[in-house]
């Protein structure tokens, strides 16, 4: 093994040893995961896994550092092959980038949502999306946007639809060895609505419900975050809403429909009516939103 190893001792604070590794490759990396299995952990940002090992949640054997594998942490562009943002690219980097907050502006919202602005110097969409929250900040965008997770995995490099990645609460489709490399948004002709987030506090703090409300080339998409055990896109009211004018009336009809979408729970954040009451004002706001930028 070519990698950097290091070992962490366990100290005062209690957490237990595990050998860090950094390798220098995907090939390597994907060694490394495969030898120690579900023992195993990514480091990336960091922002979740330092947290949980710190707390005693998580007790890795491996940690393998993926920061240094080059082409992770760029951001690339084309009229053809749309927006591909890197895995270790943070997303203070993405709210930096101009052809994000020109063309995917609501992508650069949500991310600029996520924790403080320290936390998202270390944060990157590929851990938010990888930890499989039903709540993940730019999971509702990227559902809306048609997203591809890229993966290396066995056999190399391969796309798997956002929609098929999120499997439940805290499981996604990846197996055992599988890296996620970066995630590719298609080029659309035009992209208008709002990312929309509801918490208990202003500042830094979970969503007790997320959503993205969107029209691209025509045609609105809705996805919601914390009403389902993975986020989720909401089907049956985007088909109802194909071809109608947004009048008062239809927006209502739609608000109706998407409660008969969603499945949210109570939990310390918010009851289930209250959580349902939230999602009728916020697409209620999202489609009024696309009204205005008609």
């Amino acid at each position: 093994m070519n990698g950097i190893v290091k070992k962490r001792k366990a100290g005062v604070d209690g957490v237990k040893n595990f050998e860090y590794y950094k390798p220098k490759n995907l090939e390597e990396a994907r060694e490394l995961l495969l030898k120690y299995g579900e023992e195993a952990s990514i480091l990336n940002g960091g922002t979740d896994l330092i947290v949980r090992i710190h707390d005693g949640l998580s007790h890795p054997k491996a940690v393998i550092d993926i920061k240094g594998i080059e082409g992770l942490s760029e951001i690339t562009y084309d009229e053809v092959d749309g927006l591909t943002i890197g895995a270790c690219v943070t997303l203070n980097q993405m709210g930096e980038k101009p052809v994000l907050l020109e063309k995917f502006r609501v992508l650069a919202e949500a991310g600029h949502t996520v924790g403080s602005c320290q936390v998202r110097n270390r944060a990157t969409m590929a851990g938010n999306i990888a930890n499989a929250s039903p709540l993940a900040d730019t999971a509702t965008p990227l559902l809306a946007l048609d997203a591809m997770v890229k993966v290396f995995g066995e056999g190399g490099e391969t796309e798997v639809s956002i929609h098929d990645f999120f499997v439940w609460v805290k499981k996604t489709c990846l197996q055992i060895g599988d890296i996620v490399t970066g995630i590719s948004i298609p080029n659309y002709g035009s992209i208008e609505g709002i990312y929309q987030k509801h918490t208990r506090r202003n500042e830094v703090d979970l969503a007790t419900v997320c959503a993205t409300v969107i029209k691209i080339d025509g045609e609105v998409h809705i996805a919601l975050g914390s009403v389902a055990p993975t986020p989720i896109r909401a089907r049956k009211t985007e088909a109802f809403l194909k071809g109608k004018v947004l009048t008062e009336e239809v927006i209502e009809e739609a608000i109706e429909m998407v409660l008969g979408e969603i499945a949210p729970i109570g939990d310390i954040r918010a009851s289930k009516d209250y959580r349902e009451e939230i999602v009728k004002v916020l697409i209620r706001r999202g489609l009024r939103e696309l009204i205005t930028t008609m």
